[in-house]
């Protein structure tokens, strides 16, 4: 497995890879799949040098991504804190593929400036937050009841880990 920056040619797979995550619930907030051509600003707002997608492959091909966005942009006194995101295709969970990508972005904290790495889950999530705690990162904060799957309720889960 190698772990690269993303290309505009792997977009498919990306919101692929993302979709199975909304059709298995509690795994983001969105309850709706998304097109390619939906994703497609999103994937222009993460430019490398900054806020890079970093994919994982085998062979030709991409087994999980995380993307690194800005926490609460605009405000200067945050820049140093960015939020991490991260899927994995539902036939490698468990291979140890997640644990990797986070850990190749701690890896990169001081080339992307991060001293701060946050990541917001579902309390539901229950893969999620093991593979956080795993890889030290404490619970910072908890929304209850905000999310609402059609009449089911869950919290929201801040996680946080400083980076020395």
């Amino acid at each position: 497995m190698t772990i690269r920056i993303a290309k505009r040619n792997d977009l498919d797979s990306l919101t692929r890879i993302f979709n199975q995550a909304v059709a298995s619930g509690f795994s983001t907030a969105y309850t709706i799949a998304l097109r390619p051509e939906e994703r497609s600003d999103w994937m222009d707002e993460h430019k490398p040098a900054d806020y890079p997608i970093f994919v994982a492959e085998a062979g030709n091909e991409i087994l999980g991504w995380i993307s690194v966005t800005a926490y609460r942009p605009g405000r200067m006194a945050l820049r140093f804190t960015k939020e991490i995101s991260y899927y994995v295709h539902e036939q490698f969970h468990r291979k140890g593929i997640g644990s990797n990508l986070i850990k190749h972005v701690i890896e990169q904290a001081e080339k992307l400036e991060i001293k701060t790495l946050i990541a917001l889950v579902l309390d539901r999530n229950f893969a999620s937050i093991a593979l956080l705690e795993k890889l030290n990162f404490t619970r910072w904060g908890h929304l209850p009841n905000v999310a609402d799957f059609n009449g089911v309720e869950c919290g929201h889960l801040l996680f946080g880990l400083r980076i020395s």
